[in-house]
């Protein structure tokens, strides 16, 4: 995989859950924050920015605690990946 930089737009959406859906959602904020990556929380989303292989090991925890916290989930990602590190700033800098 490449070393570049990429962000990921993560929406985990607990379908099924004894407890309620935002506790499940703030256990994945949860490993988010110690991920050490760079990230920004959106009101539908979280955003993060890392190696490919950092945000795709973090997608997979976020997996497996939402499935230890309900029985189905969905988990809608956005990528943007280039030839080149991605940052937010870039996106954001205008504003």
């Amino acid at each position: 995989m490449s070393t570049y930089k990429i962000n990921a737009a993560i929406q985990l959406l607990p379908i099924d859950t004894e407890q309620k859906r935002w506790d499940v959602v703030d256990k994945a904020i949860g490993l988010i924050a110690q991920s050490g990556l760079n990230y920004k929380v959106c009101p539908f989303e979280t955003v993060v920015e890392g190696t490919s292989t950092e945000v795709f090991e973090l997608l997979e925890k976020i997996k497996q605690v939402g499935l230890q916290n309900s029985n189905e989930i969905l988990i809608n990602i956005k990528l943007h990946a280039a030839n080149r590190d991605v940052f937010f700033e870039e996106k954001l800098e205008k504003y």
